[in-house]
């Protein structure tokens, strides 16, 4: 499944030009497409969230030298696969229950706390970075499911075709279980808020 720009902006937090900045210095390309049109993996979203709440607090300097750090280390997964965090100083990967220091004194040992870089945040910007599992309170995200494309909750009803069904007015947020049984008006306003940001993102 691949994610268009604006729906891999809108789910990481990270603005289309922090996007081409990471992709042309090589921090972090997606793994789907570096051609047109560019697309990005699941696993590149949840990579590009660490980058951008990592530089919430500490520089791209240091992010860009903890994964250069991870490939000296030979952890060469890709980037998704590690969870990083961050004091403000350095920054360090929690390696079964220690934490690694990647910038200041690589390969040491270091106490750090544990982030959920999945929850809803703040970017830099102080844009609200919605929650990775639930950007909406009936819309849900999993990777198993639809590649990891939104769906309606409990369902495996993508969120922009019942936003789509609604669009033109035709049809009322009550009369969308007449087509999907079981997805109410509140999951439906839901999903249209949803879409709005995905398109305001663009």
């Amino acid at each position: 499944m691949g994610f268009p720009i604006n729906m891999t902006m809108t789910l990481s937090g990270a603005s289309r030009s922090q996007l081409s900045h990471w992709r042309r210095s090589g921090l972090l390309e997606p793994e789907i497409s570096a051609s047109r049109p560019i697309e990005y993996s699941f696993r590149d979203i949840v990579a590009l969230r660490s980058v951008v709440y990592l530089r919430r607090q500490t520089s791209l300097q240091r992010v860009r030298k903890a994964f250069e750090t991870l490939e000296r280390m030979d952890l060469t997964e890709h980037q998704s696969a590690y969870s990083l965090v961050t004091d403000g100083d350095t920054i360090a990967v929690m390696r079964s229950d220690e934490a690694v220091d990647l910038v200041r004194s690589p390969g040491q040992t270091v106490l750090a706390p544990l982030v959920d870089i999945f929850r809803a945040f703040d970017n830099q910007r102080g844009t609200r970075v919605p929650d990775l599992v639930n950007p909406r309170p009936l819309i849900q995200i999993r990777e198993a499911r639809l590649g990891g494309w939104p769906t309606i909750a409990g369902t495996r009803l993508a969120y922009d075709e019942v936003a789509l069904l609604v669009a033109d007015g035709s049809v009322s947020y009550e009369r969308v279980s007449d087509f999907y049984p079981g997805v109410s008006p509140e999951a439906v306003r839901d999903a249209v808020e949803f879409a709005h940001q995905v398109r305001e993102a663009a």
